[in-house]
């Protein structure tokens, strides 16, 4: 039967702790199998992951001490209209690039207004380096990864684009960048019901704009986020 919601796109990677990268001085990524069918007559794994490891989301609480936690949101908070803004070229120059409110501009002339409490999704070309030292970055460049710049959020909050509800989405670590260990993009952020989408994958997948993403994942009772399965939403 022909869903009537449009084609899904997985925006998630696989859960792998042989190549997942981890933010540093996260807890480690283990799986423990606990019963086989040849012992037990059922197969079980114990998995041990941080709610931030791998592909996840995060909730207010995840930086504001009177945020709201993952099960106080509303379920509509989970599934938000998308516009993907591609700024690879860019980032490919400078691991450090820190995407502008020109940026956005420059994209809302061309496919309009970035619509009230979206998820605004940057496309940085991280996705592409899942699984591999260049994700995390080496030598020098270790740590470095782009972002949102302070005053590009700052932008889409006083617009109203990001409103009471909507997200910041990446295919990093997370919206920041990878330098700044305050987070200050973060801590804008993370207010109200607004979330965060980080370490996407499958962004070529995502059309520019006309998508929603569907955020799949366990709600911990005052959980800051859990990883999750994220689903673009194509229209028809």
């Amino acid at each position: 039967m022909r869903s009537p919601f449009g084609r899904l796109v997985n925006l998630s990677h696989i859960h792998d702790p042989n190549i997942t990268p981890l933010f540093p001085d996260d807890p480690a990524f283990r799986v423990d199998t606990v019963a086989t069918v040849q012992r037990d007559g059922y197969f079980l794994r114990y998995i041990h992951q941080a709610e931030h490891t791998g592909t996840h989301w995060g909730a207010p609480v995840h930086f504001d001490p009177e945020g709201l936690a993952a099960d106080e949101l509303d379920i509509e908070d989970l599934f938000l209209p998308v516009v993907r803004i591609d700024v690879r070229e860019r980032c490919a120059a400078d691991r450090d690039y820190a995407i502008t409110v020109g940026d956005l501009v420059v994209w809302e002339a061309r496919y309009g207004r970035i619509p009230n409490e979206s998820a605004v999704i940057a496309w940085t070309g991280w996705d592409g380096k899942w699984g591999g030292p260049d994700f995390l970055g080496v030598g020098e460049s270790r740590g470095h990864q782009p972002g949102f710049a302070v005053d590009t959020v700052e932008w889409l909050l006083e617009t109203g684009r990001l409103g009471r509800r909507g997200a910041l989405g990446i295919d990093t670590f997370g919206p920041d960048l990878g330098t700044d260990d305050k987070y200050a993009v973060s801590k804008l952020l993370y207010r109200d019901h607004r979330i965060s989408l980080e370490c996407l994958a499958n962004l070529a997948e995502l059309p520019t704009t006309g998508a929603w993403v569907l955020v799949g994942s366990p709600i911990y009772r005052g959980g800051s986020g859990a990883p999750a399965t994220i689903f673009g939403v194509l229209p028809q």
